[in-house]
């Protein structure tokens, strides 16, 4: 069974790799110059894939997350920091702006963008500092709050987002290929939409800041009243130009692994490929609808595999190692209390969940007799937002390093009879 999970989001992963998508998307060949830019923890692979099928010359430069640099002939590749910002990423994106700054009509930029691209892709304006940003990343990382609520905030503090750098490029046709992690395939989402017009307001960012009661220093807190950054309108003439194309998705690769699953002899059940909410309670709902599976085979009946998609938060308080997937399953796994016949895989699919070496983990009926038999507490782990240590010490960690794309969480739940 665990093998088979793994095959699940092995299958999931590869949907999502852009080698089997970009060459569908790719435009004519322009009178003038081609200028590849962009960002995101796909970016890398994403130019090397461009390389490899376009007929043109080609120049630029993208941002990547440390550790996920890949060989490429005529793009540069420029590694940063995720998911908080760093000198390298502004000095990078500053650079970008300044192939772009000076193109004609007839010239193309092709801007390759994935999850990720918020932090890699970012310039913070003249007033405020990197550490500026960092502050109020590393308050809203920790808060609770979704992609969206953050990725809003972000675009009020950089000059990189909220359609800023098709803006930047105009009056060249820009041709973006995107790579969905959002819940819900929001363009304006996806890297905080660099080439994506926009209608939120610093209001908006202001009401986000004041939920989750982030703390701002008075430089970021005037910056922001006085909206001296505002997000480019979707109706900008600049933007005329331009045109987004989503190359992969989380729904793409949900049905990627429901189809292998079927091969298998499994029915299936997608419940969504954007779920949100907090980590421990969509466990809990998940544990939920498999007892009734295996109670009254509703809503299909076992064998199955039920799936999932989307993005869960971790409010943190206290803070042990773990991610948003690991923190999913420890808590369904006290959920099921051992319920026989039932196995599940969650798993980040860019490789990462959270800031540990793990994609994510797997669980069986036998998880939390093996964890007794330890002497670990499984529910103390859970409330110190340790499920990296209890998943380590029961040598269920699922490891790949980064898989180079990025369609946010994987969850697939297994079961074999009811």
């Amino acid at each position: 069974m665990e093998q088979l999970l793994k095959l699940l989001f092995g299958a999931a992963v590869e949907a999502a790799l852009p080698q089997k998508l970009m060459q569908g998307f790719l435009p004519g060949l322009p009178r003038g110059r081609t200028i590849a830019v962009g960002g995101g923890k796909s970016a890398a692979l994403m130019a090397q894939t461009f390389e490899e099928h376009w007929q043109g010359d080609v120049t630029g430069l993208v941002i990547t997350r440390y550790g996920h640099r890949v060989p490429t002939q005529k793009i540069r590749v420029v590694e940063a920091s995720h998911p908080l910002p760093d000198e390298q990423g502004v000095a990078s994106t500053r650079e970008i702006f300044n192939l772009i700054s000076d193109l004609s009509a007839e010239d193309l930029v092709i801007c390759l963008l994935s999850g990720g691209g918020s932090a890699l892709l970012t310039l913070p304006p003249a007033v405020l500092t990197l550490k500026d940003l960092i502050e109020v990343n590393t308050q809203l990382l920790r808060s609770g709050a979704t992609i969206r609520e953050i990725n809003v905030v972000r675009k009020h503090l950089s000059l990189s987002s909220g359609g800023r750098l098709a803006a930047a490029a105009y009056p060249a046709f820009v041709h973006s290929l995107i790579i969905s992690d959002v819940p819900g395939d929001d363009l304006c989402a996806i890297a905080s939409g660099p080439t994506v017009g926009d209608s939120i307001t610093f209001l908006d960012a202001l009401k986000i800041i004041e939920r989750y009661k982030i703390v701002l220093s008075s430089r970021v807190r005037d910056y922001l009243e006085q909206n001296l950054n505002p997000v480019i309108s979707s109706t900008d003439p600049r933007l005329e130009n331009t045109v987004n194309h989503l190359i992969a998705t989380p729904q793409l690769s949900l049905e990627a692994a429901a189809r292998l699953a079927q091969s298998y002899g499994y029915q299936t059940l997608i419940l969504g490929d954007s779920l949100q909410g907090e980590a421990r309670e969509v466990g809990i709902v998940h544990a939920g609808i498999v007892q009734q599976i295996v109670r009254h085979h509703q809503p299909v009946a076992p064998p199955c595999v039920v799936f999932s998609g989307g993005e869960t938060s971790v409010t943190l308080g206290k803070t042990g190692k773990g991610g948003r997937n690991t923190e999913f399953l420890l808590s369904l796994a006290i959920a099921l209390e051992g319920l026989a016949g039932v196995y599940a895989i969650a798993c980040d699919t860019d490789g990462i969940d959270g800031s540990e070496n793990n994609a994510g983990a797997w669980i069986t009926p036998h998880t939390l007799q093996r964890a007794q038999d330890l002497g670990l507490d499984s529910r103390a782990y859970l409330d110190e937002h340790d499920s990296y240590s209890f998943f380590a010490l029961l040598e269920s960690l699922v490891i790949t390093g980064p898989t180079l794309t990025n369609v946010n969480d994987f969850r697939a739940v297994l079961v074999t009879q009811g």
